[in-house]
Parts: C-alpha cells; sequence; structure tokens
C-alpha cells in the first residue's frame, strides 16, 4: 500500500488492523526449532514457512551470511542451521507469526511496538480518523506523516506544508522513529527532514510509546526549520545534475530498485539547482511498486541532502 497521495488516519487505521489480524508472538524454546532449510522450519511437530525478513533475521541471529545460505545446496542449509541453532546462547526466542508463517526472530529482549500501537497513540493524542495523512505500509513497514496546514508556507512559488513522520517497522527493519516532515502540494512530493529534534528509538522499551507525546510536542516547535535550506537549495546551482545524482546514490547507498526509482524521477523534477535534486529524490518514493521500507528511505535521502545546506 503506497498512498503517496493523501488519505486519512482512519483509513490506514483500518488497513493496519486488517493486516494485523491473523498476527501472533511466542517465545519458542530454542531446543523445540529443527530446520528444513532456509525456507522452512519446524517448531515441535508444527511446520513453519520462513519469510525473507525472518530467514535474515535468523541467519544474522545465527551468524551465519545469509548469502552463502542462499548460496548452498538445502541438506547444508539444513545442516548449517541446525548447528549453529545448537550455540544459540538464549533458551528461548521470540517469533512473530502470521497464520503459520514465520515474519521474524528476534532474542527474548525485543520488545515490539506495533503499528495499531502508533496509531491507538496518535487517537489518544487528538489525531482523529479524518485527520489528512500520506502513508506507504506493507507487512514490514510503515511510514505516517502527517502534514500540519497551519504552517504553510510557499517557496518559489511551491505551497510547502511541514509536519511530522512517523516510521515503524514490527520485524526489526527498522526502529520507532519521529522526525520533522515537509510535504510539496503540488505533487505530494514528502521530504523527511534531518532535524535536530529527530528522535528513534529500539524497541527494547516501554518508554518507546510512553514518550511519544514529548517528542511530538518538540518536534511541532521545530519545524519550520527548512524553509532556509528550502531557499538555499533554490540558490544552489548544480552543473551536472546526472552526476550529482549518481554521487549521491553511492554516498547513501541506495539499492537497485531504488536507484531505478531515482531514474524515473529525474525526468519529472528537471532542473539545474539542489531543489531539483532534492525533489528527484521525493518523487521517487512515489515509484509505481515501490517497498514501504524504499519509500521511506528515499524521502529521508531528499531530507539529508537538504540538511547539508545551511
Amino acid at each position: 500500500m503506497n498512498t503517496n497521495n493523501m488519505t486519512t488516519l482512519g483509513k490506514i487505521f483500518d488497513r493496519v488492523e486488517k493486516m494485523s489480524m491473523d498476527y501472533m508472538d511466542q517465545f519458542i524454546k530454542v531446543k523445540e526449532i529443527s530446520f528444513n532449510n532456509l525456507d522452512s522450519l519446524f517448531i515441535g511437530n508444527d511446520y513453519h514457512s520462513l519469510r525473507p525478513i525472518a530467514q535474515q533475521s535468523i541467519s544474522n541471529r545465527l551468524g551465519i551470511p545469509i548469502q552463502y545460505l542462499r548460496k548452498c545446496p538445502t541438506e547444508v542449509q539444513q545442516y548449517n542451521l541446525n548447528y549453529w541453532i545448537t550455540q544459540e546462547k538464549n533458551e528461548e526466542l521470540f517469533f512473530r507469526f502470521d497464520k503459520e508463517d514465520i515474519r521474524a526472530v528476534f532474542t527474548p529482549r525485543y520488545f515490539p511496538a506495533d503499528n495499531i500501537e502508533v496509531l491507538e497513540k496518535l487517537d489518544s493524542l487528538g489525531y482523529k480518523p479524518d485527520t489528512p495523512v500520506q502513508c506507504s505500509l506493507d507487512g514490514n513497514f510503515m511510514s505516517l506523516s502527517i502534514p500540519d496546514g497551519n504552517k504553510t508556507f510557499f517557496i518559489n512559488g511551491d505551497k510547502m506544508t511541514p509536519g511530522i513522520s512517523i516510521s515503524n517497522s514490527e520485524v526489526g527493519l527498522a526502529s520507532l522513529s519521529i522526525a520533522a516532515f515537509v510535504l510539496r502540494l503540488v505533487c505530494t512530493n514528502g521530504l523527511i527532514s534531518k532535524t535536530q529534534v529527530s528522535a528513534s528509538y529500539r524497541h527494547v522499551s516501554t518508554k518507546i510509546l510512553d514518550e511519544f507525546p514529548g517528542v511530538l510536542d518538540n518536534i511541532s516547535h521545530e519545524l519550520g526549520i527548512q524553509r532556509e535550506q528550502f531557499r538555499i537549495s533554490l540558490e544552489s546551482k548544480v552543473e551536472n545534475i546526472p552526476s550529482a545524482i549518481e554521487s549521491f546514490n553511492r554516498q547513501f547507498q541506495l539499492g537497485k530498485e531504488e536507484k531505478e526509482a531515482v531514474e524515473w524521477a529525474v525526468p519529472l523534477e528537471y532542473g539545474d539547482t539542489m531543489f531539483n535534486v532534492v525533489n528527484v529524490y521525493t518523487r521517487a518514493s512515489q515509484f509505481e511498486g515501490l517497498p514501504a521500507e524504499s519509500s521511506y528511505r528515499l524521502q529521508k535521502v531528499g531530507g539529508n541532502i537538504l540538511g547539508m545546506l545551511n
């Protein structure tokens, strides 16, 4: 679900609620785990498939390079996984399920911040179901941005609306994070800004949601920080846009799919200033079929580039 055009918080809540209907968490005794291969395992006598993120998390946990495992024959995968699981120091691991599929595997210390909890916290803080939002959402990642129309400003005729952005991964791709956000209304390009008030929490403490109100309040006082940076970006000429973009792609270590999205966005944001470069990355986040995490990442790259200007 990539709703880079505006939707409402209520619709996102309904979508998250539907997605999580069959989610379940369970602490599993390590001695009950036996692998068939990288794709599946048994917990006792019960068969379970491992989704790609779960494959990555279990291989990381056991210290086996995932790329190596994927190249191995099935029997070699089985041998490696079943040997190294016996070296696990924890007596049990924390498993996240969707029906019979395993979504992710963590240590017992992991404290999940679920998307539904994040949305419920926003509701308790006064963000109503009809609140306009921009959202990228899939089973691995949620990026939710809430513009504040009362703080709208104009840059070179473009209408800009600042707000807050909240990102979260229930399967460990990233920690719960809250940052400033700017929406460019002409094409609903969203930019996650690099600011001093950004906050990020690892999923190991109940403080994650308890501190939400304070963090949101701090960010709301700093949302105007980007105005001057946008002005500077318009005045900063770039002699070779393709070369600049290639350099930023390397600097931010974009993946193949993200680079394809950037290439798609270049003609849509054609120009010769840093303002155009920033908007190439924010427009790239709207590339059709892009995973939610990649969409968020490209918005963040745009914000980081803008944050370099002073």
